[in-house]
């Protein structure tokens, strides 16, 4: 009997406060609770993928140099020059890989070309001793020394378009004799321009022939 009128006395109570407390419309109604609003749902933005940003290679003065280009070789022109020379004389500068004719006027003829590599440079004065169109190259005994294969031309190479020395050549001689460097013609036009030979002075096989035409035996040759 006890137990029953405790369930009972239970049961009315909780009936009692159902009555006087209704739970309300946002959630639970045990002993009078009132939970805060449920908020609706709402999609979730998508993230943002973080992609980094390609980084920038530094550049150097040195790169910078390296890469600079010079301009391509328009050809042959007639530009301002002063010197003390009588037009006809050949003066090549080593340094700006150029060989002037003096003409009248304080001009000359300008020719880019190609000079010797380190180690095989030289300057001074010559004269124009000897010229041949389409000569036949003989590599001296240092070169087929520092190259053997160059020996099978030890007794001379035909002219012609594979001939090192081109189209055109002027034998260089000072007081002394044939000093072995020539002005001569190229069967590797790339090289114009550059320190590329064993101390001759290279140019194009157009532009030799045109400066073979205008220069006789004796000219003055001045290498700086």
């Amino acid at each position: 009997m006890n137990r029953r009128r405790v369930f009972g006395f239970l049961a009315g109570l909780l009936g009692s406060v159902a009555a006087t407390e209704p739970a309300s419309a946002a959630g639970g109604w045990l002993f009078g609770s009132d939970y805060p609003p449920v908020r609706p749902h709402r999609p979730l933005k998508p993230r943002r993928r973080y992609v980094a940003a390609p980084k920038k290679a530094k550049t150097t003065k040195a790169k910078t140099a390296r890469t600079r280009r010079a301009p391509a070789y328009a050809g042959r022109r007639v530009v301002p020059f002063t010197s003390g020379e009588k037009p006809g004389t050949i003066i090549i500068r080593t340094a700006e890989r150029a060989l002037y004719q003096v003409m009248p006027g304080g001009k000359a003829m300008r020719y880019l070309v190609a000079v010797g590599r380190d180690g095989f440079s030289w300057s001074g004065t010559a004269r124009v001793g000897m010229k041949r169109e389409w000569p036949v190259w003989t590599p001296p005994p240092e070169m087929i020394d520092r190259e053997p294969k160059y020996a099978k031309w030890a007794e001379g190479m035909p002219g012609g378009p594979k001939n090192p020395l081109g189209a055109r050549a002027m034998y260089l001689y000072n007081k002394r004799g044939d000093t072995g460097f020539r002005i001569h013609g190229t069967n590797s036009p790339s090289s114009i321009g550059h320190a590329a030979s064993s101390g001759c002075i290279r140019m194009l096989n157009n532009e030799v022939i045109a400066l073979y035409a205008a220069t006789p035996r004796g000219t003055k040759v001045i290498v700086q």
